[in-house]
């Protein structure tokens, strides 16, 4: 059986933190780890597109995470290779066809809320309202605290250094892959990328995100085809009503045994 298609990409991850020298309240010189961040300016057939600032954990996840949650490319087919020289603080990103309307896409671009700050690019509710995400699918409350009780567990840059956002895709309560950076987007993208590249669908899992749940947050979810979205933080009033309207499960300021139960009820199963 074939190997399922991968673009030809490099490896070229960054440090997570590096270390520099602080004084405390007593005068006292303690080293102390903090988070990496560099610019990253995104090319898609030699075309530049956006600068990113990354923690440079997954840069080349993150091109294409960005790719496909900006709706700029269709498949992880039509992507050729993705090169990051951080020399240059670009990633190069080929494709078998070109972007096509990107100078339509680009004109309707709009700034969003976040770290890092966000963009989103083309008709976002006219797309958003193609969705459709799978209802015979449920998230048990038991399942929700053993999650919630992973991601407190899990080894962090956030507990090293602070100063990044984490998310992580679930399958029950079970973490499949977890990402931080600077940026919440950045981190989400990363994610979509790697999902790509490993052909998993969304159908049955859960996305996990320290970051609040803005409007773009929520697009990003649905169209990633993940159901329930699931934060620590809380959300904004775009972010409810677009929850609402794809039909996602949305649960936040949810740690330890606490959670407020947005939207979609129908899908949360209480013990």
């Amino acid at each position: 059986m074939d190997a399922p298609y991968r673009p030809q990409l490099t490896n070229a991850a960054r440090p997570a933190t590096y270390t520099i020298t602080a004084v405390n309240e007593r005068g006292e010189e303690l080293p102390t780890p903090i988070a990496g961040e560099h610019p990253l300016t995104l090319y898609v057939d030699k075309r530049e597109i956006v600068t990113l600032m990354t923690l440079g954990g997954a840069p080349e996840a993150l091109a294409i995470g960005y790719l496909r949650n900006q709706r700029l490319v269709k498949s992880i087919e039509d992507i050729v290779a993705v090169q990051v020289d951080w020399e240059t603080e670009a990633v190069a990103v080929t494709t078998r066809g070109g972007l096509g309307a990107i100078d339509e896409k680009m004109d309707k671009r709009t700034v969003t809320t976040g770290c890092g700050q966000g963009t989103v690019f083309g008709d976002l509710m006219e797309e958003i309202d193609q969705v459709r995400l799978p209802t015979d699918v449920t998230l048990t409350e038991e399942t929700l605290y053993g999650l919630l009780d992973n991601v407190r567990r899990y080894e962090s840059i956030y507990k090293q250094a602070g100063a990044v956002h984490g998310c992580a895709l679930a399958k029950g309560a079970d973490i499949l892959m977890f990402v931080e950076d600077v940026g919440r987007h950045n981190a989400v993208d990363a994610i979509a990328g790697m999902m790509w590249l490993d052909r998993l669908e969304g159908a049955d899992k859960i996305f996990y995100t320290t970051g609040r749940l803005t409007s773009e947050m929520v697009i990003k979810c649905a169209q990633m085809g993940i159901p329930f979205l699931v934060s620590r933080s809380g959300l904004t009033q775009m972010g409810y009503e677009i929850a609402r309207k794809v039909g996602i499960t949305m649960i936040g300021r949810a740690t330890g045994k606490h959670y407020l139960l947005f939207t979609g009820r129908e899908r949360f199963v209480k013990r």
